[in-house]
C-alpha cells in the first residue's frame, strides 16, 4: 500500500438501507463527531474495500463507505432491476438522512466522480465540497474511447476483447457483451474484465488491495447495464449543471497517464468550473493506489479540512 495513506482502521458502525428489493450496505469509521465524507466507488459495478477508509484523517473525518446497488456487500448481487443513476442518487440522499448528516464532502473516482457530480447538482445544499479523481461524465464519447478508441494503444488486448463480435463498432460491441453477460456467459465477462484490466494496468504499479469485490459476472452485468443505457444521463447533463456548483470547494485530481478516463475530461470540467482546483499528477494513471495518486488524494482531503465544516 502507498505510504501516503493513513493507517488501517476498523469501522465503528455498519448497516443496511432497504428499497426496491435491494439492500444497500454502508459503514462508518473515523471520528463520529468529525466532518462527514462519503466515498463513492467506481465501476459501475465495483465496490469499496477497507483501504478506501485510509484516504482520510480518521481524527478529523466521519468516513462513510457504501456499496452501490448490486455491488460488493449489497444484495441481490449483480441485480440490474431498479438500478439506475437516479436510484443510486436517491440511495445517497436516503443514507444522508439515515445518518443525520447535514452536509458532506463527496469523494469519488471514475464512475464515483460521475455520481458525485450528479448528486451535487441535484442536492447542492447537502454538499460541503468535492474531491474527484479520474473524471468521467458518462458520455457516449467517453464510452466509445474505452471500448473502441483504445485499440490503438492496446491492439493485442483489443483483438482478444473483440474476438467473436461480428460487428466491431462501439454500439455493437456493447450490445454483444451485454447480451452474452446477461445470459450468464462467464467467458464473455472474463473477456470484458481482461480488456478493462489491460486498460487500467498501463503505467500502474501492482496493487494488493483486498476487499469484498463483486463476482466477475455480476460486476460486468451492472457495468454493461449502465453503459448500454448511456449511464442513464442526458447528453451533456453534467457539464450543463456545473454552474450550480461554482460556490462549492472542489479539487480535481487527474492522472496524466490515465487511459481509462483521459485528462481531457478533467480539463473540460475545470474550464467550465474555474473555481475548482485541477491538480494533474504527471506520473499517475487511473488507479487511486498509484503512490503519486495516493499522495495527491490524501493531500486533497487534508487541504479540504480548511474548507469544509465539521457538521
Amino acid at each position: 500500500m502507498p505510504d501516503a495513506l493513513f493507517p488501517p482502521l476498523e469501522p465503528y458502525a455498519s448497516g443496511w438501507l432497504d428499497g426496491d428489493g435491494h439492500r444497500i450496505w454502508h459503514e462508518q469509521s473515523g471520528n463520529p463527531d468529525g466532518a462527514p465524507v462519503i466515498f463513492l466507488h467506481g465501476g459501475p459495478g465495483s465496490s469499496t474495500n477497507p483501504d478506501h477508509r485510509r484516504f482520510f484523517d480518521p481524527a478529523h473525518y466521519r468516513i462513510v463507505l457504501t456499496d452501490q446497488r448490486g455491488c460488493g456487500r449489497s444484495t441481490p448481487t449483480g441485480e440490474v432491476r431498479a438500478n439506475t443513476t437516479a436510484h443510486l442518487l436517491s440511495d445517497i440522499e436516503r443514507l444522508r438522512a439515515e445518518l443525520r448528516v447535514e452536509r458532506w464532502l463527496l469523494f469519488g473516482g471514475s464512475w464515483g466522480s460521475t455520481l458525485a457530480l450528479a448528486y451535487a447538482e441535484q442536492h447542492r445544499t447537502a454538499v460541503s465540497g468535492l474531491v474527484l479523481r479520474g473524471l468521467f461524465l458518462g458520455s457516449d464519447d467517453e464510452v466509445e474511447w474505452f471500448a473502441l478508441g483504445l485499440r490503438r494503444f492496446l491492439p493485442e488486448a483489443w483483438s482478444a476483447f473483440a474476438a467473436g463480435a461480428e460487428d466491431q463498432s462501439c454500439a455493437a460491441l456493447l450490445r454483444h457483451f451485454h447480451e452474452q453477460v446477461m445470459q450468464g456467459d462467464a467467458a464473455a465477462a472474463a473477456r470484458w474484465n481482461a480488456w478493462e484490466s489491460a486498460v487500467m494496468a498501463v503505467g500502474e504499479v501492482p496493487s494488493s488491495a483486498a476487499g469484498i469485490p463483486s463476482p466477475p459476472v455480476a460486476r460486468v452485468r451492472i457495468q454493461l447495464h449502465y453503459l448500454v443505457n448511456s449511464c442513464f444521463l442526458a447528453p451533456g447533463q453534467l457539464l450543463r449543471g456545473l454552474e450550480r456548483l461554482r460556490m462549492l470547494p472542489a479539487i480535481l485530481v487527474q492522472g496524466r497517464r490515465d487511459l481509462a478516463c483521459p485528462p481531457g475530461t478533467a480539463y473540460t470540467v475545470a474550464q467550465q468550473w474555474p473555481e475548482a482546483q485541477l491538480r494533474m499528477v504527471e506520473e499517475a494513471g487511473h488507479s487511486s493506489m498509484h503512490p503519486a495518486m495516493a499522495r495527491a488524494l490524501v493531500q486533497a482531503t487534508q487541504d479540504m479540512k480548511e474548507l469544509v465544516p465539521l457538521r
